[in-house]
C-alpha cells in the first residue's frame, strides 16, 4: 500500500513521500496571500476562502493571520463559523466544523501526530486522524485540539484546555486533559456569565 492510501486510511505514513505533498506549497501561497489582504478587502477574503478551503459555507470569517500546513485545502467549514487570530489547522488529516461555532485566539486544531516509537519517527513517520467539531460550539482561546477528536454540538470548549478525547454535545468542558465538567442547563438560562442575569429574550 502506498503512503499516500495509507495517509487516507489514518495509518502510518512516510511524511517525506513527494508523492504526498505535491500541490501542498500552492496551497500556501494561497493561504500567504490571503494572510497579506487589509482588513477593508472584504470581498478578497470571501474569494480567497472559497478557493483555499476542501469547502466552505456562507457567512464565516477568519481573522489574521492563519496559519495551516495546507493552506486549509483539508478543511470543511459550515456556514457563519468566526475565527479569531492566530488560529492554526494541522490538516494533514481532514477537519470538520459546523455553522455557527466561534474560535477563540491562539487556537490549534491538530490531525497529524507523530508515533511513539523512537525508531518510527527516525524513519519519517507520521499519521493523520480527522477532526470533527460539531454545530454551535464555542473554543476559547488557547485551546489545542487533537488528533482523532470529535466535539457535539453546542458545547463549549474553556481557555487553555487540551483536548485529546471525545467531548460530548450540550456540555462545558475544560482542563488539561479537557473532562466534561457540566451539562448546559437551566442556570444558563437565566445567567450570561457567572452571576450576571440575562436581559434579553432568544
Amino acid at each position: 500500500m502506498d503512503n499516500k492510501k495509507r495517509q487516507k486510511q489514518g495509518l502510518p505514513y512516510h511524511y517525506d513521500d513527494e508523492k504526498l505533498y505535491l500541490g501542498q506549497r500552492e496551497y500556501q501561497e494561497l493561504l500567504y496571500d490571503y494572510n497579506m489582504l487589509r482588513p477593508t478587502q472584504i470581498e478578497e477574503k470571501q474569494r480567497l476562502l472559497k478557493q483555499m478551503f476542501a469547502e466552505i459555507g456562507e457567512g464565516c470569517t477568519l481573522e489574521l493571520p492563519v496559519r495551516s500546513n495546507w493552506g486549509c485545502h483539508h478543511v470543511h467549514f459550515g456556514n457563519v463559523i468566526y475565527c479569531n487570530s492566530n488560529l492554526t489547522l494541522v490538516d494533514d488529516g481532514h477537519i470538520y466544523i459546523g455553522d455557527d461555532t466561534m474560535i477563540g485566539p491562539d487556537v490549534v486544531i491538530a490531525t497529524a501526530g507523530h508515533p511513539i516509537l523512537p525508531i518510527l519517527r527516525e524513519h519519517h513517520y507520521v499519521y493523520a486522524q480527522d477532526v470533527h467539531i460539531g454545530k454551535n460550539v464555542w473554543i476559547g482561546s488557547h485551546v489545542s485540539i487533537l488528533p482523532g477528536v470529535t466535539i457535539g454540538d453546542n458545547t463549549v470548549i474553556g481557555a487553555g484546555s487540551v483536548v485529546n478525547k471525545d467531548i460530548p454535545s450540550n456540555v462545558v468542558a475544560y482542563g488539561v486533559p479537557c473532562k466534561v465538567a457540566r451539562k448546559i442547563n437551566n442556570h444558563d438560562q437565566k445567567y450570561y456569565f457567572r452571576n450576571l442575569e440575562l436581559d434579553v429574550e432568544e
